[in-house]
């Protein structure tokens, strides 16, 4: 959740890089962390696409100081509550792609991505450098098409130069 709109309890939730909104009404989800004054569990009542994520609001998050207090949280669904294919679709769109570094070309392929609390990290794997982890971040992925070869500033340190 990313911040509170407007005064009727509803917030901009945004999906973790590289993976489709799967928010529905009626799906029924769990924040996290937990609060003390606050169910842990809720149930989705609209969504709504606004191009920079989606406007959520929840049964029992009715007004702004309610929305301000999951500000920060995570929304976690059941993954039965969903269809899996759009989920391994953006995993499996990655898996394989080529990824170039501005000044150093060609890293190798995606073999592997880590979802971490941060930022999920793609595992790239060549024969000129190795393997080398490729944070996602708007610093380091510089074009990301939906197909083809994937463009990255990789930070210093990143590539071992002894390979």
């Amino acid at each position: 959740m990313v911040k509170p709109h407007g005064r009727k309890g509803e917030v901009l939730a945004q999906p973790l890089r590289g993976l489709p909104s799967v928010l529905e009404p009626g799906m029924r989800v769990a924040l996290t962390p937990p609060a003390l004054k606050r169910d842990r569990f809720c149930t989705v009542v609209s969504v709504t696409d606004t191009g920079d994520g989606d406007l959520v609001s929840f049964e029992g998050i009715d007004d702004l100081t309610a929305a301000e207090g999951i500000t920060g949280c995570y929304v976690l669904a059941n993954r039965d509550d969903f269809e899996l294919d759009s989920l391994d679709a953006a995993y499996t769109d990655l898996m394989g792609r080529e990824v170039v570094d501005e000044r150093f070309g060609s890293l190798g392929t995606i073999v592997e991505i880590m979802s971490t609390p941060a930022n999920d990290v793609w595992v790239v794997e060549g024969d000129r450098y190795g393997e080398v982890l490729i944070p996602v971040i708007e610093q380091v992925v510089l074009d990301l098409p939906d197909t083809g070869t994937i463009s990255v500033h990789v930070m210093d340190g990143l590539i071992d130069m002894d390979k």
